[in-house]
């Protein structure tokens, strides 16, 4: 749960303190490295179902600490990993309802009242789980959507680009705050374009390997990778890739995730030589998969908040409640 790095995941960390080894310590963003080191000691199979900590924003759908489901599996791909999530996700929907559709209520269910005075239906949106579920590819939706024509998947990274996609932002109302590097822009424009299509489950792919750190290069399309977003209601649930298993490569990406944490970037990755060091040993061609447990339960269970689905979710306190100390005297005898 705590480690001096936290990697795995793009995401900013929560920072603790241990008084004895008098070192800061992250909380865990993902199980992810640890595990695939398992598979490179000859582990073919591993698994983790277990709480994450992420510093991010409390909205309907986030929580700071959430439940997630990782595996990692020896000799499968991306493409593998999607059929098992088709099938995975479409089995327990049958299994729970007997079909396939579930009725979402993104507003709640009950009706509310207009500023006429006249009262409003609910929306429902239908769900639909029959495989094969729509792939979206990131860069040509975002052609279409936006009318233009990107620049080639090996030149995503160079300043040229950065700038065209900001330019696009700006053109388009996206906003996004600084950094504003070429993988938080794209981040954005996929958020406002492509997944709002996503109603019923669906896939993204064709990620740029600026915005994967951890995903293999693509077989046949440079600069991107083999990486897929499973969303519905245009929401994240899963995140799957092919696992970048060269340390020469990797030691680059974390390199530049390095250079874009300089730009002032909080949330993106450092250097786990540990990690890299384990990848020298040989890491075989691996599938990896990650899924929000406690989201999945919010559309199934048609809840409008994640709050609904968690025992003890993190709340703001009421004005005046006692809180705990911001510091713990180290005199205080251990608990």
């Amino acid at each position: 749960m705590m480690g001096l790095l936290a990697g795995g995941a793009t995401a900013k960390p929560f920072v603790t303190h241990h008084n004895d080894l008098k070192l800061d310590l992250f909380l865990r963003i993902a199980p992810e490295l640890y595990l695939k080191e398992l598979i490179v000691g000859g582990l073919d199979r591993v698994y983790e179902i277990g709480r994450v900590f992420r510093n991010e924003g409390i909205d309907l759908t986030h929580n700071p600490e959430f439940s997630i489901c990782e595996f990692y599996m020896a000799y499968a791909d991306m493409y593998d990993l999607m059929d098992m999530t088709e099938s995975l996700v479409t089995g327990l929907v049958q299994h729970l309802t007997g079909g396939t559709k579930i009725t979402y209520h993104p507003d709640g269910k009950e009706p509310k009242i207009g500023p006429d005075g006249k009262e409003i239906t609910p929306r429902e949106l239908v769900l639909d789980f029959q495989r094969p579920w729509k792939r979206y590819d990131m860069i040509e939706t975002l052609e279409e959507k936006l009318g233009v024509k990107f620049p080639p998947g090996d030149q995503l990274h160079t300043p040229e680009t950065n700038k065209f996609l900001s330019d696009l932002a700006e053109k388009h109302n996206v906003e996004c705050g600084h950094p504003r590097t070429t993988a938080r822009l794209l981040d954005k424009l996929t958020g406002e374009f492509i997944e709002p299509l996503c109603v019923s489950p669906a896939f993204i792919v064709g990620h740029p390997q600026i915005m994967s750190p951890l995903a293999k290069y693509h077989r046949s399309r440079p600069g991107l990778c083999e990486r897929f977003e499973g969303f519905m209601c245009g929401k994240e649930f899963c995140n799957a890739y092919t696992e970048l298993n060269d340390p020469f490569d990797q030691r680059e990406r974390f390199e530049e995730q390095m250079r874009q944490k300089a730009a002032g970037d909080d949330e993106a990755q450092g250097i786990d030589e540990t990690f890299v060091n384990a990848l020298e040993h040989g890491l075989p061609p691996t599938g990896g998969w990650g899924m929000g447990i406690d989201r999945l339960v919010m559309f199934l269970t048609d809840s409008t908040n994640i709050k609904e689905v968690l025992l003890f979710p993190a709340m703001k306190p009421e004005a005046g409640a006692p809180t705990a100390p911001a510091v713990v005297p180290s005199s205080e005898p251990p608990h």
